[in-house]
């Protein structure tokens, strides 16, 4: 089924028009934006219950409690917000409306300000029945606004939570099209960096798979989920805290992969101005690491998830293959360090493509935005092809023209080469590890910690063969 865009105003109609959606709508910081859109087409009685805004701070805390860290754009602001209204709404109507779909639409939003210090964001969600009296689901979503103007950012939320409200009423059972449906008139105009879905008509759905979504569909470079594979966003838990991003392919873990994690991490958190209790490790995989022949492959992409939280990482998907546009990203968290861990090969790489293949200044200019935010690169050693000895930073065979510039980075320390490693396992690739797990070659579980070869043969992932159990009767 091919999406169809809608204008807002035919969607919040559609929706008014429908005798078994009623709902409440609490908008704070913003406006009420979005029940805007429903009052205006008309038909507004039969779905509109309640609106409020609690815009003073005061009552706000008197309805929806305190917030422990004093902030109004938060994602539990938000689910205070959709509980208070939810348990009111049907305290106050079910028995009235037997055969009411009932929804709490809240969103807090901070949009720009006049001196343009505060760039506009916000959290949006919708707790809905899909059925009378059924058990609500929930969705929940961080979005950033790019227009430049006030107002402009105020109408673009309205059209954004009439998107929500209808999408998760008429896309419900296509969660793709959903997703997509909540950029119809915004291109350009919001990225959603991070949405989550539960209820008991999405158990289905693994909130991994809407990280990647996101990020596939373009309405945001970045997106996050945790060890438990629940999405997250980087406000609620990086603010101004140091934060080491591992980039690497992951297909599957090595142990050299796990290393590479241990050793940068532990030499990142003995850095002086790093405060080991206030520092957060990301692993990170890109867009084009995922992709087969152009084509995104999703199954491989759930397949390293489930490995990467099965080892307790935070795993970022992003569609930043040079590493400027995801320090550009973090860089709205105010992070105290910023630490970037690559392997010595994906150096050079870096080094040698925009060197070689533009000359126009390129290399400098990303450097430039790189190392002027307080950002190191740790770099993660190799062995030299056909011999024993290791290439790492200080012996990189960086090209000609950049060697001065190159060496001012090692001479700064902008670029550092990890200790503490383990050199035992340097010989490990985890593209042979890719290939003898396929073949089912003798070996490969010595090269991937036991968790991983465990995982990887329980659940058949990368091409693992399935082998019929045997049974006893």
């Amino acid at each position: 089924m091919a999406l169809q865009a809608l204008e807002t105003e035919q969607k919040a109609l559609e929706i008014n028009l429908d005798d078994n959606i009623y709902g409440t709508f609490a908008e704070i910081g913003a406006g009420q934006e979005v029940a805007r859109y429903f009052f205006q087409v008309g038909a507004a009685a039969g779905t509109i219950a309640k609106t409020i805004s609690a815009y003073d701070k005061v009552y706000s805390d008197k309805i929806y409690g305190l917030e422990a860290s004093g902030r109004y754009v938060c994602e539990s602001r938000l689910y205070k917000m959709l509980d208070h209204e939810y348990d009111l709404m049907i305290e106050r109507l079910e028995n009235q409306r037997p055969n009411a779909n009932f929804f709490v639409f809240a969103d807090t939003i901070a949009a720009i300000n006049y001196t343009k210090t505060i760039k506009g964001d916000g959290w949006l969600g919708l707790r809905f029945q899909l059925s009378p009296n059924g058990l609500p689901n929930d969705i929940v979503l961080h979005v950033k606004m790019l227009d430049n103007d006030n107002h402009l950012q105020q109408q673009a939320i309205g059209v954004l939570g009439v998107n929500l409200i209808y999408g998760c009423y008429k896309y419900h059972e296509n969660p793709e099209m959903l997703i997509q449906s909540l950029m119809d008139g915004l291109h350009g105009r919001v990225a959603i960096d991070m949405l989550r879905l539960s209820g008991p008509n999405f158990e289905e759905v693994d909130n991994r798979w809407l990280c990647l979504m996101l990020v596939k569909h373009g309405l945001s470079d970045v997106a996050m989920f945790g060890p438990d594979g629940r999405s997250v966003h980087g406000s609620e838990f990086l603010y101004r805290k140091n934060v080491l991003v591992v980039r690497g392919s992951f297909r599957p873990p090595t142990l050299v992969n796990v290393d590479m994690i241990r050793s940068s991490r532990d030499q990142f958190f003995q850095e002086p101005e790093v405060d080991p209790d206030k520092a957060f490790v990301l692993t990170e995989i890109t867009m084009d690491n995922l992709k087969s022949d152009g084509e995104l492959e999703e199954k491989d992409f759930m397949d390293r998830a489930d490995l990467l939280c099965t080892l307790n990482q935070t795993v970022v998907i992003s569609n930043c293959e040079e590493h400027h546009k995801l320090v550009r990203y973090l860089a709205d968290f105010k992070p105290a360090n910023l630490g970037l861990v690559l392997g010595v090969r994906e150096l050079l790489e870096m080094i040698s493509t925009k060197y070689f293949e533009n000359r126009d200044g390129r290399l400098l200019a990303s450097f430039g935005e790189l190392f002027t935010r307080k950002v190191k690169m740790y770099i993660y050693p190799t062995m030299q092809e056909g011999s024993e000895e290791l290439m790492n930073a200080k012996n990189l065979p960086v090209p000609e023209g950049i060697k001065f510039l190159y060496k001012h980075l090692l001479d700064s320390k902008h670029i550092v080469d990890i200790d503490g490693f383990q050199q035992e396992h340097l010989h490990i690739f985890s593209r042979e590890v890719l290939r003898m797990l396929k073949d089912d070659e003798e070996g490969w579980e010595q090269m991937v910690p036991p968790r991983v070869a465990k995982m990887i043969k329980d659940k058949c992932l990368f091409g693992f063969p399935y082998k019929q159990k045997e049974f006893e009767y």
